[in-house]
């Protein structure tokens, strides 16, 4: 189907992100339908990119921004408030579908109660079964009507249980070039065409932020020590962030923040202008790849949360590139290894080599040859479990972004257009 007009009715239409990047993600989907059906009504919750796009929010979607078991459980009483009052506003608004994005244990449960009064509901973006807990499928298949996910390796696992699935690709790869432009990104963020940037991302949480920041803080110090004339860039997600990472800077030497410039402009335009990404594990490292850009994926999570991971996630990697790839492209430092001493040698070491190979990436054919030299393939001491570290060299360089295209190019499915053809075929029904 086209963006053109599908019908004037004006179709209820319901819609719930609980994060940043599901606000990304769904705000081409909002633009989409209304296009299609320019009379319908979108409420529910979303952040200013969903909301701009025609959503009308019900919630701060920010109330509903924690990650972790344990930093869920301090939250819990007004995620199930908000949850309350969401069941009855919707039922109130009486939705013709309800299009759950991501946030599976604050999404499934409304999507289920939705079903059983006789609501057609959608999940946008698949709940990570394939890493952990694939007994959710069962209540999946009771929740939803369809799955749209993101990665065309989770079609099989639904199709195992007989979970309508439909890979509708991935957004970011659809409005990212295969060829970013970095002398347009450096020119926007007033950076100096031969600087060596980093970009510093601790993440879209406070919570993130409040653990990652002054490790990665600690960590640029270090890696001035080696690079004099370092520039790093860090990018907040909204006011709150850019108040909460401030306060944070400004109890490190001048010659840091002097160093350091703090903006409200896209992650993802800074990821482009950098040289380098140093960044937490999440959507991020995806956006990251797919800017073709090398980086240090790092996680840290309270120590029970941590325990109770161990036990329970099963892929060998943490990084969504490396899941995507099946092979380790981006290296991860994990929970105790994620240490300003282990960033820096790592950063300190990427940062030597010749990073105008990644301006290039863009060129490299779906078919081009992926093998790498078995000289660059030699691990370094894993300092621990989960941890995921490699020798970096330019072969190694090259073949990751050449990998990393690779990887853009299966993502390209017009997914704004593909997710809107599936909404649509369940509003017709």
């Amino acid at each position: 189907m086209s963006t053109a007009v599908v019908s004037d009715k004006p179709y209820k239409i319901a819609l719930v992100c609980a994060e940043p990047s599901g606000d990304m993600l769904a705000s081409g989907l909002v633009n989409t339908l209304l296009q299609r059906f320019p009379n319908a009504q979108i409420k529910g919750i979303g952040g200013d990119l969903t909301q701009a796009n025609g959503l009308e929010s019900w919630f701060d979607m920010n109330e509903l921004s924690v990650m972790g078991l344990v930093e869920v459980l301090k939250h819990l009483p007004r995620l199930l408030s908000i949850r309350k009052q969401l069941k009855t506003q919707l039922l109130a608004f009486k939705p013709d579908i309800y299009i759950g994005v991501d946030a599976p244990d604050f999404n499934l449960p409304i999507e289920t109660f939705l079903k059983k009064h006789h609501i057609k509901t959608v999940h946008y973006v698949s709940p990570t079964i394939w890493a952990w807990r694939e007994s959710r499928v069962h209540k999946i298949k009771r929740a939803v009507d369809c799955v749209m996910g993101l990665f065309p390796f989770e079609a099989p696992v639904f199709a195992k249980y007989h979970v309508p699935y439909q890979f509708v690709g991935h957004p970011m790869a659809d409005a990212i070039a295969l060829k970013p432009d970095q002398e347009k990104a450096r020119t926007t963020l007033k950076l100096h065409a031969d600087a060596t940037v980093v970009a510093i991302l601790p993440g879209s949480r406070s919570g993130e932020v409040q653990h990652l920041l002054p490790i990665f803080l600690a960590s640029f110090a270090l890696m001035q020590a080696r690079h004099p004339d370092l520039v790093g860039v860090v990018p907040a997600v909204n006011a709150a962030r850019e108040s909460q990472i401030n306060q944070l800077l400004a109890t490190y030497p001048d010659s840091l923040q002097s160093a350091l410039i703090i903006t409200r402009r896209p992650a993802r335009e800074v990821m482009i202008a950098s040289d380098a990404v140093l960044l937490s594990s999440g959507t991020a490292t995806l956006e990251a790849m797919l800017c073709k850009r090398p980086m240090l994926s790092v996680y840290k999570m309270s120590g029970l949360t941590y325990k109770m991971m161990q036990h329970l996630y099963k892929p060998d990697y943490f990084s969504l590139p490396n899941i995507l790839a099946n092979e380790a492209l981006v290296p991860e430092l994990l929970q105790d290894d994620v240490t300003p001493e282990a960033i820096s040698a790592y950063m300190n070491d990427l940062i030597a080599l010749d990073l105008s190979i990644t301006q290039d990436a863009g060129a490299v054919s779906e078919t081009h040859s992926t093998t790498i030299p078995d000289s660059t393939i030699t691990h370094l001491p894993v300092l621990s479990k989960g941890s995921c570290l490699f020798a970096i060299d330019q072969d190694r360089l090259a073949y990751i972004m050449q990998r990393f295209t690779q990887l853009h190019i299966t993502l390209q499915q017009n997914a704004d257009e593909q997710s809107a053809d599936v909404v649509t075929r369940y509003l017709l029904k």
